[in-house]
Parts: C-alpha cells; sequence; structure tokens
C-alpha cells in the first residue's frame, strides 16, 4: 500500500514539473515575438483587435497600433499575436501563415453551359 502511495505522488510531481515546463517554454516564446515587434508589423490584441505597429517602447513596456487611421496605445502585454508579414504570403493563407487547401475556389460568374 505504501509504495503505490508514493508511486502516485511521483507521478503526480513528474506531471507537474512538465507541465510548469511547459508553460515556461510557452511564456519565453511569446515574450521572444514580442521582444521583436517592430513598426509595420500586423498584430491581434487580446480584445480581438486588427492593427499595424506604428511604435513600440520597450522601455516603458508600450505598443502604438494604428487601426484604419486611428492610433491606439496599448501595453505590450496586450497583444495577443503577432502576425506574420504579408510579403510572399498566398492570398489563401491562414493567420498562422499556412495555406487552406481546403479553402473554397471562387468560382466564375458566368457559367458555361
Amino acid at each position: 500500500m505504501n509504495l503505490q502511495l508514493i508511486l502516485m505522488f511521483v507521478a503526480m510531481i513528474g506531471l507537474m514539473f512538465f507541465m510548469q515546463r511547459s508553460q515556461k517554454k510557452q511564456a519565453e516564446k511569446r515574450m521572444e515575438s514580442l521582444n521583436k515587434l517592430q513598426k509595420g508589423y500586423e498584430v491581434i490584441t487580446i480584445g480581438g483587435l486588427y492593427g499595424t505597429v506604428d511604435e513600440v517602447d520597450t522601455d516603458k513596456k508600450i505598443v502604438v497600433l494604428d487601426v484604419d487611421g486611428v492610433y491606439l496605445t496599448f501595453e505590450l502585454t496586450a497583444i495577443k499575436t503577432v502576425l506574420p508579414l504579408s510579403e510572399g504570403i498566398p492570398a489563401a493563407a491562414g493567420v498562422d501563415g499556412e495555406v487552406n487547401v481546403d479553402a473554397p475556389e471562387q468560382e466564375s460568374a458566368i457559367e458555361e453551359e
């Protein structure tokens, strides 16, 4: 009975260690992408707002976004996703830059009979 209890605790501690490790890696990756943020990058905020980066102040940890001519100031941590640059990305590409193969093709307005 004691051996089963000890094995269960060791397994729980191992699971907690691996979960914490993966969360730490994700946080480091996110901070790395936020630190590389520059003018012209397209981003999505945690509120779902799409905008283009106009200014980045890493000392104050703020970012100014251009949203259709309206300039909005956010905390750097309010950036949820940095979208890939639009150069070289096909029109059928998704948010992550992968081409959506299942995207419906546009049909011609003139149908052949």
